[in-house]
């Protein structure tokens, strides 16, 4: 029998593009008081993976058109259940893992269960899905898994349809359209400042490095930031700056960049019959110096990125013209011409945005703590990412590195929770 094929999108050819900056894992982990019922649990996931074939299929690069390959699947393959009396330690383990696009599941699960605790995991490949449609997929995910286990209603609310980037321009009218469809403009990074990592070697292994603000911290910096102007984004941005200035030791003078995730959903009123797939682009926010001080630093990216926010067009800027490179020649050959005109950002910052305990809830059981993160990168590359539960900021980076790259980004967490006290207390 004929396996069923899907297009490779435009985003899934690019984010494979980015197998030489990092590993493309997108990372979840939730924590319970509370342990699920595996057999409603695999019945939600096998629904789900229904409406998504996307998740058990495998992508393949012929050189040509590439393309992805539906395949059948077995649901011990895709959830893991583990009883332990180190829940936390396997978590971690179980979080740095890598899915090759090779593979015949783009998505693992896992439960780690200690006592009356439990911790749900979550590592699926980025050429999929971003973390937009993740928080949704976990967020419908949880409330199919309560609807079942409480009033036996079948788990079947997952979003499926379109997984093309040309959802971006629905909505705009037809002289919009046009010049949505003309923004060729390069917007690639070109700042070479770099996080002070040690150079690559064969011998590095993955880590997440991770550190909580707590809820006082944060409903401080949001009160702050109101008072200076900023989004809590700019105030973690400014902290960001300010803390890579000192870790790296920049020059006070000299201008630095950080490309920064825009979701295009903004760009779209209505999702429903859209499937999982990928609406993010970056924009570059830079600051000209360092500043006096860390407020100095805060005007400085409020005025950088008023700049985007003010550009109907945020985050479209480049799309065009990576549609042409993909479009006019072979798979092999257009990756070699976008390659020529792409710079991956040294430096990124994804705020990937709130974590809602509510809606993450298993039959009441709101999650304890969780978090969120994005892609192992590749030295010199960095990500940061944010997310925020019950009101505290989990900021995390995935390095792959060594011992030294771990002390180093440990103290740079350090030097950015002292910036945003600082900041929370401006």
């Amino acid at each position: 029998m004929k396996k069923e094929k899907l297009p490779a999108e435009l985003w899934d050819k690019m984010h494979y593009l980015f197998r030489d900056f990092n590993d493309r894992m997108v990372h979840l982990e939730l924590c319970y008081d509370f342990v699920p019922d595996i057999d409603i649990l695999k019945k939600v996931i096998i629904c789900f993976f229904e409406k998504a074939p996307v998740f058990h299929s495998s992508f393949t690069d012929n050189r040509i058109s590439p393309y992805w390959t539906v395949h059948d699947y077995d649901i011990n393959d895709i959830l893991t259940v583990e009883y332990t009396n180190e829940p936390q330690r396997r978590a971690d383990e179980f979080l740095i893992r890598y899915i090759p696009p090779e593979s015949e599941l783009q998505m693992k699960l896992a439960l780690f269960i200690s006592g009356e605790k439990s911790i749900l995991c979550i590592v699926e490949n980025h050429m999929c899905m971003d973390g937009g449609d993740f928080k949704y997929f976990i967020k419908s995910l949880c409330s199919a898994y309560t609807l079942l286990a409480e009033k036996g209603i079948s788990p079947v609310n997952l979003r499926s349809g379109t997984r093309s980037f040309e959802k971006v321009y629905e909505d705009y009218t037809y002289a919009e359209k046009r010049m949505a469809k003309n923004l060729y403009k390069n917007v690639c990074a070109k700042d070479s400042h770099r996080f002070p990592l040690t150079p690559a070697s064969i011998r590095d292994e993955p880590f997440i490095v991770r550190r909580k603000i707590d809820e006082n911290t944060f409903l401080q910096l949001k009160a702050a930031g109101k008072k200076h102007g900023a989004t809590v984004n700019d105030m973690l941005l400014a902290a960001y700056f300010f803390s890579l200035y000192e870790l790296a030791g920049f020059s006070e003078n000299e201008s630095v960049t950080v490309s920064c995730a825009v979701d295009l959903r903004r760009h779209i009123r209505d999702l429903s019959d859209e499937g999982m797939t990928n609406h993010t682009a970056f924009m570059q926010c830079s600051v000209p110096r360092r500043g006096s001080d860390i407020l100095e630093t805060l005007k400085y990216t409020v005025q950088s990125s008023e700049k985007f926010k003010n550009d109907r067009f945020m985050g479209l800027y480049g799309l065009p013209l990576l549609n042409l490179g993909y479009s006019i020649l072979p798979h092999a050959a257009s990756e070699e011409i976008i390659k020529i005109g792409y710079s991956n950002p040294l430096i990124a910052m994804s705020n990937i945005g709130i974590l809602d305990c509510k809606a993450l809830s298993l039959c009441g059981h709101e999650p304890t703590d969780g978090f969120m993160t994005g892609a192992v990168k590749y030295k010199p590359y960095v990500l940061l990412s944010a997310t925020t539960l019950r009101n505290a900021v989990t900021l995390s980076m995935c390095v792959r590195g060594n011992g030294e790259d771990k002390t180093i980004t440990e103290k740079f967490f350090d030097i950015m929770e002292k910036n945003i006290k600082i900041l929370a207390s401006s």
